[in-house]
């Protein structure tokens, strides 16, 4: 799973970077787009706490952040989720924690990475749709456009 995991978070970095990039280069300050990716940013912050036994962040999971601060989030929490994983040898394991409300829940580890990939995919693809109604170009973040690039295939 470990080797699974690194290749979903790196590509996961990759494509929050390229999406950030693309929001900058077209100055794009939509507050429901960068709202989203607040979103994103905040929610990998708040599971990778959750996962490491840390205490909740100082992030708003709908906040209102600038798009340098956006890009500075997801840099830290990026890397973080790397090192995270490329450190730990046991994913699998149940977790006690409480969600953002205060309700009690026991989940998977293994489970709580995957869902926090996913969930950073799904609202990517809601800031591509609304770039692009906004009359803004989205930025191509398939996985296998990430392993083609990797690969040497494409080039950026």
């Amino acid at each position: 799973m470990k080797k699974y995991f690194l290749k979903l978070f790196q590509y996961n970095a990759w494509a929050n970077q390229r999406v950030m990039l693309a929001l900058s280069k077209q100055n794009v300050t939509d507050e429901k787009i960068v709202s989203l990716m607040g979103h994103v940013a905040a929610a990998e912050m708040l599971w990778l706490h959750r996962i490491k036994g840390l205490p909740k962040p100082d992030v708003k999971l709908w906040g209102n952040y600038a798009l340098g601060e956006l890009r500075e989030m997801f840099e830290k929490i990026d890397d973080q989720w790397i090192k995270f994983i490329e450190s730990t040898e046991q994913f699998d394991r149940e977790l006690s924690y409480t969600n953002y409300t205060g309700d009690p829940f026991v989940n998977n580890v293994e489970t709580i990475i995957i869902h926090t990939a996913n969930h950073a995919s799904y609202h990517r693809a809601q800031v591509a749709l609304l770039i692009r109604q906004k009359g803004f170009d989205p930025v191509n973040t398939d996985f296998i456009t990430y392993d083609r690039i990797v690969r040497g295939q494409l080039t950026e």
